[in-house]
């Protein structure tokens, strides 16, 4: 008889993906975390690790960096724009390369050797240049690159990456003229939390936050919270008595401070937020969505079959992403206070028809599996045959 002892003491060594972001914005890091949630939901043996590389890596330096950059696009869109277009057929010059491998090289490749993830995941360009790098001199991971809007700019190209995971068709094509193989896209969609694709009780919802159960806006400022329109968000308030109005003004303490010893904003159907986990739960009770169209927002929207409207898109990406769902019928810029106003009409006149095709668009997206993203990171350790 076979001797079997110590058989039982065998450790199986868990799978384990490395989610790498960078905090230019709050939806590269909220996809990083969506697909670590739904890639634990789907096999809860593979450990995940979510960092974002910059602020890991240099926690001093990075968040001076981040608030250059917020204070960049709230105050110079078109110099974002141009750089945005500038760059946009084109991977990152051999310069900037060199200098993030300065920067990021020794302590990345230390964090890989550390973590010895068994794929890594890439939801912004900055990781995904200073790993591919890695890759070519000599590290050898599989390489998943996320793209987060509904464009493909040139600076998430790279020959290193083993599999780009997109939002649409349309930015497959885009990826495939710029000379990326076909057999290395996946039109997936852009991942997001498991919770959106859920439709819990919206009586429970409306318990829970103190809601009213009549027509019902969402402005959101972003998780940053640079956006609130004081233009749209007074013109909002003179619709209160007639439409609930949720405000979540993110990590903006001062003009919610400021929204709150307002008057006009003093009312029992209008309600103010921070920042807030829960925004699955506030889309699921809302009719209209008004945003700025970030490519995460605008998929959170697209799961819940909610209505956007968008205000303020920063040249370049935004553009592209308000194009996108204008051109899809599921949103509308607002180009004027008149839009807002036949949106409000909408809501108290034809509330029956906007819910009933609301209901419509969530039939349709019924089709789509909304992990597909996190199974398709999955499946890389089989097609790349990892090793236990």
């Amino acid at each position: 008889m076979e001797n079997l002892a110590g058989i039982g003491e065998c450790k199986v060594v868990k799978k384990r993906v490395l989610l790498l972001s960078e905090g230019f914005g709050a939806g590269h890091t909220q996809a990083a975390y969506a697909l670590a949630s739904s890639i634990r939901k789907l096999s809860p043996d593979i450990q995940t690790k979510v960092l974002e590389l910059g602020s890991f890596l240099n926690p001093r330096v990075a968040p001076l960096i981040i608030t250059a950059y917020k204070k960049t696009i709230t105050s110079q869109p078109r110099l974002v724009g141009l750089m945005y277009r500038h760059q946009y057929k084109k991977p990152l010059n051999r310069l900037t390369t060199l200098a993030l491998h300065r920067i990021f090289y020794t302590h990345t490749r230390n964090v890989v050797n550390q973590l010895r993830p068994d794929v890594i995941v890439c939801t912004h360009p900055i990781p995904n240049a200073v790993i591919s790098r890695l890759k070519r001199l000599g590290v050898n991971v599989p390489l998943c690159t996320v793209i987060t809007d509904y464009d493909a700019h040139g600076t998430w190209i790279s020959s290193e990456v083993d599999r780009f995971l997109v939002s649409t068709p349309e930015v497959k094509y885009k990826l495939m003229r710029r000379g990326v193989p076909l057999s290395h896209i996946l039109v997936t969609g852009i991942p997001v939390h498991p919770n959106f694709w859920e439709h819990p009780s919206k009586e429970t919802i409306r318990e829970k936050f103190h809601f009213k159960d009549m027509p019902t806006v969402l402005v959101m400022a972003g998780g940053w919270g640079i956006t609130s329109d004081d233009i749209v968000n007074d013109y909002l308030s003179n619709w209160s008595d007639r439409i609930q109005i949720i405000f979540c003004l993110g990590n903006n303490d001062k003009s919610r401070l400021k929204m709150e010893s307002d008057p006009k904003y003093n009312h029992p159907n209008i309600h103010l937020f921070g920042f807030v986990k829960e925004i699955d739960q506030f889309m699921e009770v809302s009719d209209v969505l008004i945003t700025k169209p970030g490519g995460m927002t605008c998929s959170e929207g697209l799961s819940k079959g909610i209505p956007m409207l968008f205000h303020h898109p920063l040249p370049g990406q935004e553009e592209e992403n308000c194009q996108y769902f204008t051109a899809q019928g599921l949103g509308e810029p607002i180009t004027s206070i008149a839009v807002i106003e036949k949106w409000m009409n909408k809501l108290i006149y034809e509330y029956i028809k906007i819910s009933n095709r609301r209901q419509k668009h969530l039939d349709n997206i019924a089709k789509y599996h909304p992990m597909q993203s996190a199974k398709s990171i999955i499946d890389m350790f089989e097609l790349n045959k990892v090793p236990s």
